[in-house]
């Protein structure tokens, strides 16, 4: 468990975080998200133990980060943004190096070597150099890093950063793996990268905590600014129906069906004007107009947001909502979109 109370840290005149609050359960992956500038790596730096805070509190597994240095460190596996690797040591010989350097006790640090290679999948690398490796095996080799002291909490700083699509799933596929054992915070900035591999994320803009909770949750924070309608009957009597709402902007027929079969459906998209802001009253008048000329409703699904498009809305300054930019948000609510 992480748990993070009112963190700030200044560098003279400017402030990386401010009065930062959040907690990371046990065996939970979060994503930790913000844009570039935006005092993520700062914070997990401060997490990790390798830099100071200016005022507030840490604890990893109980352990206070400035009172229990040590045994906070010992619950952590820290994976930086650029892994400081040294190319001229094979694999196995630097992962050995590492665990002595962690603390690893001699009669068990061979097979924390070869355990730390097996989760992150380098066995068959295990005596090549370093420096002849891909950089998504260098990667790997980062991550067998930060697992080969067998850390209950791990803090992954854009761990995807430079792969290639390959690399970027094989990456994820090990993230989610790990999770089955380990407490997991990554930071990133690639929401494709949060949806694939986290339970909930946290957004931060400007080192504050302007979001947080399940991916659902924050997808609400956006409205749906489109519906999709599976109409059963004359197709273009239902286009006709759908274009004369007053709502609607723009209509698609999604199907390739031609909609004139007694019975046959068609699936429509309706994308609501931007002065539409009772998205679910737009529904049920696009079905009452449907059904008041005799077509039937087999669907009706309002879209949902992405999580790009709520990122957008979060860390852009003219687009976030007043609620959500004016509220006190170093204290969101346990769980739940902030």
């Amino acid at each position: 468990m992480i748990v993070v109370e009112n963190l700030s840290k200044s560098y003279g005149t400017v402030e990386a975080v401010r009065d930062l609050s959040f907690r990371v359960e046990p065996k939970e992956v979060v994503g930790f998200l913000g844009p570039n500038g935006a005092g993520k790596s700062t914070t997990l730096r401060i997490i990790a133990g390798f830099l100071g805070a200016t005022s507030g509190s840490v604890s990893v597994d109980g352990h206070d980060i400035v009172e229990e240095p040590l045994a906070t460190r010992a619950c952590i596996g820290y994976m930086p943004e650029n892994v400081p690797l040294y190319p001229e040591l094979r694999v196995r010989e630097y992962l050995r190096f590492r665990a002595e350097l962690k603390g690893v006790q001699r009669a068990g640090r061979k097979d924390a070597v070869q355990r730390a290679m097996h989760d992150a999948r380098i066995e068959d690398h295990a005596e090549k150099l370093i420096g002849e490796l891909s950089k998504g095996y260098r990667q790997r080799v980062g991550l067998a890093d930060a697992l080969v002291s067998r850390p209950s909490v791990l803090i992954l700083d854009e761990p995807t950063a430079g792969l290639d699509p390959n690399q970027i799933r094989e990456v994820r596929d090990l993230i989610r793996s790990l999770a089955e054992t380990h407490t997991i915070l990554l930071s990133t900035h690639i929401m494709s990268e949060v949806e694939a591999t986290c339970d909930r994320a946290l957004v931060i803009h400007k080192g504050r905590l302007v979001a947080q909770g399940a991916l659902e949750e924050l997808r609400m924070l956006q409205r749906a600014v489109s519906a999709r309608l599976t109409v059963r009957g004359d197709a273009a009597l239902a286009e006709k129906k759908l274009r004369a709402l007053p709502s609607s902007g723009k209509v698609r027929r999604i199907n390739a069906g031609s909609g004139t079969k007694t019975g046959e459906l068609t699936t429509f998209e309706v994308a609501w004007k931007d002065s539409v802001e009772d998205t679910s009253s737009a529904i049920e008048t696009a079905i009452a107009e449907l059904v008041s000329a005799g077509l039937g409703i087999r669907e009706a699904l309002p879209g949902k947001a992405t999580l790009e498009e709520v990122f957008a809305l979060l860390t852009d300054e003219e687009s976030r909502p007043a609620d959500t930019a004016g509220r006190d948000e170093n204290r969101p609510q346990e769980g739940k979109a902030s």
